[in-house]
């Protein structure tokens, strides 16, 4: 099996704010298939092995200065949200940090939030391919 290709779902300010760091449709996407998961968000990038991936869940409702631009960083726990509108996301936690926001790997994340085109499709897709994983 091949990965499945899912691309960000962009708002019209989410576009526009992402540019200007190499943030676009044609930049940007997430790979899933047994080699594992792969973002490619711009310049940024996060891999990590299918045995990592702990859990994932669908949310959304998000605040436009949380989510435009480049990649943010939470605070309270140190996982990346790769996002492009406020609507709704899959996040993916790993059982293992995986580095994500910068290169070195001094900062790593324990879970990504991915605004692709179709969550439900992603999540599902995880769900097959991690059977074990934590609901």
């Amino acid at each position: 099996m091949d990965a499945e290709r899912y691309p960000f779902a962009f708002d019209t300010g989410h576009r526009v704010a992402g540019a200007a760091f190499g943030i676009t449709p044609r930049t940007s996407h997430v790979e899933l298939g047994p080699a594992g998961l792969r973002v490619r968000y711009g310049p940024w990038r996060l891999t990590t092995t299918l045995d990592n991936i702990a859990g994932a869940t669908l949310t959304g409702g998000f605040g436009f200065l949380k989510t435009a631009g480049p990649p943010h960083l939470s605070c309270t726990d140190r996982g990346v949200s790769f996002t492009t509108n406020t609507r709704s996301a899959v996040c993916v936690s790993f059982r293992a940090p995986v580095k994500g926001i910068e290169p070195t790997g001094r900062i790593t994340h324990p879970g990504a939030t991915l605004t692709v085109s179709d969550p439900q499709a992603l999540l599902d897709d995880v769900r097959r391919l991690v059977p074990a994983l934590d609901q």
